[in-house]
């Protein structure tokens, strides 16, 4: 393999005469081998972002088991590429703090190959045909499953997929299809009547279903009406599940992650993980946060945590509105493209205050969905309301470091609340660069202002951690740092209103996705930059994100990701 490189096999003096042949885009030629301290790999010869402001970049680095023990240039590196260490001239691949996803869906990401993807697809016609292709594959009364449509990008007609479109093809099967944004859905007749719902079904607190207009459900559902749905699709088995999270750790890695935050984890899977875990099978780390549904658990078991911190399982997902897109997330003022405000209760006020205040008794973490800004408010009500219900003296840790998820419109106000409660926003760049195709209808000029506001948090000090919400999207950093700093579509162009000046410099997106999400997850002392005694995770790419033109970082590659010391991706 290209990475067992053969200098490996020269004794320490064969290593000295190649010294003297070095070019110089190799050790420095002078250097010399004063000692052999131990190491089990370096890298050298390149460029090393390290997202540590108090050395930024370096020419090598050394790691000795899982940790990193040297941070330096190439002729300091000498005294450790000796011995038995693996030693990797990494000439023309630029090497950065392993990057974090700060808000995924590992087993999510894991079942994309499984399903029907409908990601990508241009027009509603080609949508509706692929799922009519995939269906005839499905068996008699089985279930037909798949996600990823999104009308925003159709080129023919740009409206929500409804029963009509699907019950012709479907009539003897029941199909549940969320949309890319994953909170909302495609159900047809088949599983309207499997659930029971009529034209008499009243909307669930928190959902909806969207009517023709006699009153019937039309197909298209929206938040805790989803639930009904996935109440009665027959359970995955845990070997499926398992292997779905193997898969997406896999897949992590294999585009760059080093870490994934996973928002929202049912219990069954914190079992599998650490199963996974113990037979050293995780190709990332993952830092988690339990489904509010099962809170009562998570407060009675606390944090659970590996050794070698691969697993941290320490937060509360909570869900309180919509998305954008869908008109569901919660707005002051009503949509400018329709008569309502979106809705919210997901998750109730009086269900989560004392979630809220347990919490802060046992050092959880809480993470709120929260995306319109009469949630963002409401939220930060309820989170302020909590921190002086509990007195200080009975907090478990001083700092809780409480999070908002999505958090997409935030008036000035409101980011200013977010500094005074030191509440950290979790985004997704990609989000804004997709979304920002609809939301001048959805929101108007003003509210355009202070939507996805970027900079507008880093000149307040806060720091934004990034991530991508895979599968909601593609989950690829590459597409995560180009949104960040371009704020455009993939294509290079942007629109009226998408408000260029929110996008943020180079530097800050970096820390988007290494050293801030660390601090979010309580792990800065451990992880998130490449310092001497901090684990050893590192993602290397063939260009200089730092320097390249913005599209150059579309097309660059992945060539290795390295995790805890251990290659768990190589191109």
């Amino acid at each position: 393999m290209l990475i067992k490189n053969n200098l490996k096999l020269l004794s320490v003096l064969g290593f000295s005469l190649m010294l003297v042949s070095c070019t110089k885009n190799d050790v420095n030629a002078s250097a010399t081998l004063s000692e052999c301290i131990r190491a089990d790999m370096v890298l050298y010869n390149t460029k090393i972002y390290t997202a540590n402001d108090a050395q930024w970049t370096a020419e090598a680095t050394a790691v000795l088991g899982d940790k990193i023990i040297f941070v330096g240039t190439n002729a300091e590196a000498v005294n450790y590429m000796c011995g038995g260490a693996q030693i990797m001239n990494m000439a023309g691949k630029y090497v950065y703090a392993g990057f974090t996803d700060s808000h995924q869906h590992v087993e999510g990401v894991g079942q994309r190959p499984k399903t029907l993807s409908l990601f990508g697809i241009k027009s509603l016609k080609e949508t509706v045909d692929a799922i009519k292709a995939f269906s005839i594959k499905v068996p008699v009364n089985e279930w037909v499953q798949g996600r990823g449509w999104i009308e925003r990008e159709w080129i023919d007609e740009q409206r929500f997929l409804s029963k009509h479109d699907v019950d012709p093809f479907t009539s003897d099967k029941p199909l549940f299809m969320p949309r890319a944004d994953g909170v909302s859905a495609l159900v047809n007749s088949k599983a309207l009547e499997l659930a029971g719902i009529t034209k008499d079904s009243p909307d669930p607190v928190g959902g909806k279903f969207e009517r023709n207009a006699d009153g019937t459900p039309n197909g298209y559902i929206l938040a805790s009406a989803m639930d009904i749905f996935r109440d009665i699709i027959p359970p995955k088995t845990r070997e499926y599940k398992k292997d779905s999270l193997v898969q997406g750790m896999y897949e992590n890695a294999k585009v760059g992650w080093t870490n994934t935050q996973d928002a929202g984890m049912p219990y069954v899977n914190v079992e599998i993980i650490k199963e996974i875990h113990a037979e050293g099978n995780m190709s990332t780390r993952i830092y988690a946060a339990a489904n509010v549904i099962e809170a009562a658990t998570m407060l009675k078991r606390g944090r659970e945590t590996t050794p070698d911190n691969m697993f941290d399982l320490r937060g509360i997902k909570v869900y309180i509105d919509g998305t954008l897109g869908s008109r569901g997330a919660a707005l002051l003022e009503n949509y400018t493209d329709a008569q309502h405000n979106g809705f919210m209760n997901r998750t109730t006020k009086d269900d989560l205050d004392p979630i809220l205040r347990e919490a802060l008794r046992n050092g959880i973490q809480i993470q709120t969905h929260v995306i319109g800004d009469r949630a963002v408010r409401s939220v930060l009500d309820w989170y302020e309301e909590a921190f002086n219900a509990v007195p200080k003296s009975e907090w478990a840790v001083a700092d809780p470091r409480w999070r908002l998820e999505h958090v997409q419109i935030i008036p000035a106000q409101d980011q200013a609340r977010l500094v005074s409660l030191g509440i950290l926003p979790s985004m997704q760049p990609s989000h804004g660069i997709g979304d920002l195709n609809f939301a001048p209808d959805r929101l108007g000029p003003d509210r355009l202002g202070y939507a996805y506001p970027w900079q507008q948090l880093v000149d307040r000090g806060l720091m934004i951690l990034g991530g991508s919400d895979a599968p909601v999207e593609l989950g690829d950093p590459r597409i995560e740092f180009y949104a960040a700093i371009a704020r455009k579509r993939l294509d290079g162009t942007s629109g009226e209103g998408w408000h260029p000046e929110l996008a943020v410099n180079r530097e800050t997106a970096l820390k988007m996705f290494t050293i801030w999400p660390a601090y979010g997850a309580f792990q800065e002392d451990i992880r998130g930059s490449v310092e001497v005694g901090k684990y050893a995770d590192f993602t290397i790419f063939d260009r200089d994100w730092l320097t390249v033109p913005e599209a150059d970082i579309l097309t660059s590659e992945n060539l290795m990701t390295i995790v805890g010391g251990k290659i768990t991706y190589q191109k």
